[in-house]
């Protein structure tokens, strides 16, 4: 839920997910945080709801939401 209230500029999530992660941070919610970072900004989402229309944008989060936390709780139970 961090990615969806954040902000992050390109390129600067990874070294806040690498700072996270030395402060004992899994790499499954890590990967989480990466994916749904740039895709769930405030700015992100006004300008996908002014193009689409607000129904596809709120389907356009919740699917980010949903799949980003499937992908990281996959990732970090199963892969790592």
């Amino acid at each position: 839920m961090i990615g969806a209230v954040s902000y992050f500029a390109t390129m600067t999530e990874a070294p806040f997910v690498d700072t996270l992660m030395k402060l004992g941070m899994g790499k499954g919610p890590a990967l989480t945080l990466l994916l749904t970072g740039p895709g769930l900004s405030l700015p992100n989402w006004i300008a996908i709801s002014r193009v689409f229309g607000f129904k596809k944008a709120v389907v356009y989060v919740i699917t980010i939401i949903i799949l980003g936390t499937l992908v990281g709780w996959f990732f970090g139970n199963f892969i790592l």
